[in-house]
């Protein structure tokens, strides 16, 4: 992998709030890494130990480290707690390989956020007003490109506001298929009760992260039925009420990238 020049034209050019990311080889300064070491003590030494009990079941993430270097995570997305749980659980050493789809306009609208975006969850900030398809373009770039990379989709786009899984955004299985990346499956079960979209901060308790199986790339129709299918043996009462074994819900398939760079609910991230 060829070393990126951060003296050339490209990366002179690009945009301050993307220059965190590394897009052709690992770079991290060190205040980059001291920042993203001191937050994990913060995360999971204080607020996933003493506030909100935080719990895995299903798998080891060390495992699932070692045996695949590239991995597109998602989940079910009811919580401001989401993202935060998922760090929380994976190993900080795996850290600085892992990243978060966020939107530009929520997670990058001040200096206070755009700092704690981009060194503490090492953000993708996704514009929800590009119609050119420039996040569609880096997302890709960024799977293709990096040796190691564990990125974070909840496909549901917006947090649920009844705790129920709603129709995947299109763009997971692109990102997947484009990338040959496979998808991982985790669900959060606690997530709405402990910070209910509107409320304005958490409330102690226990929250668990359900390790499942991992998804080969194929079309948003299959992800969302195996995921909701997997689901289902874990916490019924969150699938969609009009979902039944003989009529599972799928939503409408894209056919191209061009079509999904134009998809307007793609960048609803927030």
């Amino acid at each position: 992998m060829r070393e990126w020049n951060y003296e050339n034209e490209q990366w002179t050019k690009l945009p301050g709030y993307l220059k965190h990311l590394p897009l052709f080889t690992q770079h991290y300064d060190l205040f980059s890494r001291i920042t993203r070491f001191l937050w994990s003590l913060i995360l999971k030494n204080w607020f996933y130990t003493f506030y909100i009990r935080l719990e895995v079941k299903g798998g080891s993430f060390n495992d699932l480290y070692r045996d695949h270097k590239k991995l597109i995570i998602i989940s079910n997305h009811a919580s401001h707690l989401d993202a935060v749980s998922i760090a929380g659980a994976i190993p900080r050493s795996h850290w600085m390989d892992l990243y978060m789809a966020a939107a530009k306009d929520y997670f990058f609208t001040n200096p206070l956020f755009t700092f704690f975006s981009q060194h503490c969850l090492g953000a993708i900030p996704i514009d929800r007003k590009d119609r050119k398809g420039e996040a569609v373009q880096l997302i890709i770039t960024l799977l293709t490109q990096l040796d190691r990379i564990w990125l974070i989709i909840f496909p549901e786009g917006t947090r649920s506001k009844d705790g129920k899984i709603h129709d995947f955004k299109r763009g997971i299985s692109i990102f997947a298929e484009k990338t040959k990346t496979p998808i991982l499956f985790l669900y959060i079960d606690g997530n709405s009760r402990l910070w209910p979209k509107g409320a304005i901060f958490a409330k102690p308790g226990k929250l668990t992260i359900h390790i499942g199986p991992i998804q080969q790339p194929t079309s948003i129709g299959e992800v969302q039925k195996n995921y909701l299918a997997w689901v289902k043996t874990i916490d019924p009462s969150v699938l969609p009420d009009d979902m039944t074994e003989e009529n599972d819900v799928a939503p409408e398939e894209l056919t191209s990238l061009e079509e999904f760079e134009n998809d307007e609910d793609f960048n609803d991230t927030k």
